[in-house]
């Protein structure tokens, strides 16, 4: 299908999201998702692939891939035709493995691309709920092979008790896990580089040289200190990403970043983006690009939504 023509602006596209089964996940979805087929649990919902397509308007069957490569400047920031940030939604049951992810330096070296440094929000979580990030203490790479094998690692990692609201940044080279209880917003570098370390006995490949090339037994991850900010509040920034919640209201919020493209998750009902031709309504728990074009949008009605750019 064809996909406009040069110089028309774009405006906001909304994609549907992919589910991907996972041995971790859940059974039950959130209300704003479809349910899973009896005995596939879903892990994970993948907001921004590049296989998503956008689900309404001129654009309407189009990949996410596809519009970026027709429109880079709008969807990439002209730097390449690659979109460069996943958006997921996570629903652990059980605990996720233990993994590792590369920088961009060794992911290049390997010839593999980017690397994945990425954050959480955390949507809702249980008491007790927890993640693990980093060790302990010093451990080198023999003794945490040596864990690994005799089934101790769970005993040497560092544990972060979360709760809803919690922001955790997890940069690249941290040894981390998810616990179950909780339901996170993640936001990363668009890499699906994983090593897994260990799997709680879960009969899963492990990548143990591969991961412990690449780890750091000290890292900048952890919990971040919001930041109340003119109009907003910045949960997050680093080289890769900025994280923003924004309270919209019927007098409307202004969004700014009009220079770059922004992805806006709505935590619930009755929330409508201004700036474009029409009045565009947020799906909860789904991704509407704004692509930069120079638009000013701002927020209207009554809800929570979670801002998504580069920095």
């Amino acid at each position: 299908m064809g996909l406009g023509t040069e110089g028309k602006r774009v405006g906001p596209v909304s994609l549907r999201p992919i589910f991907s089964e996972r041995i971790w996940g859940v059974e039950t979805l959130p209300k704003w998702y479809p349910q899973p087929e009896v005995g596939k649990p879903v892990g994970e919902a993948w907001l921004t692939a590049e296989t998503c397509v956008v689900d309404a308007g001129e654009f309407a069957g189009a990949s996410l891939a596809e519009m970026t490569r027709r429109f880079p400047e709008a969807f990439a920031g002209g730097d390449s035709a690659e979109f460069p940030l996943l958006v997921k939604t996570l629903f652990p049951r059980q605990k996720l493995s233990v993994q590792v992810h590369p920088n961009d330096a060794q992911a290049g070296a390997l010839g593999l691309g980017r690397g994945k440094t990425e954050c959480w929000y955390v949507l809702s979580a249980e008491p007790g709920a927890e993640l693990a990030l980093g060790f302990r203490g010093e451990i080198s790479n023999e003794e945490i092979k040596r864990a690994i094998a005799d089934g101790t690692l769970e005993e040497k990692l560092n544990y972060l008790p979360v709760k809803t609201g919690d922001m955790v940044f997890v940069d690249a080279g941290t040894v981390h896990s998810i616990g179950p209880g909780m339901v996170i917003l993640e936001t990363q570098e668009y890499s699906d580089i994983t090593y897994r370390l260990y799997d709680f006995g879960r009969p899963r490949e492990l990548h143990v040289d591969a991961g412990l090339a690449v780890t750091r037994t000290s890292s900048s991850a952890g919990l971040v200190a919001p930041v109340a900010m003119d109009g907003f509040t910045r949960l997050v920034a680093s080289d890769y990403f900025v994280v923003d919640r924004f309270a919209a209201t019927n007098a409307g919020v202004a969004l700014g970043l009009s220079g770059k493209m922004q992805m806006l998750f709505a935590l619930g009902e009755g929330v409508l983006v201004d700036g474009a031709e029409r009045l565009v309504g947020l799906d909860p728990w789904r991704v509407l690009v704004l692509p930069a074009e120079g638009v000013e949008y701002s927020l209207r009605g009554v809800g929570e939504v979670i801002r998504i750019a580069q920095p």
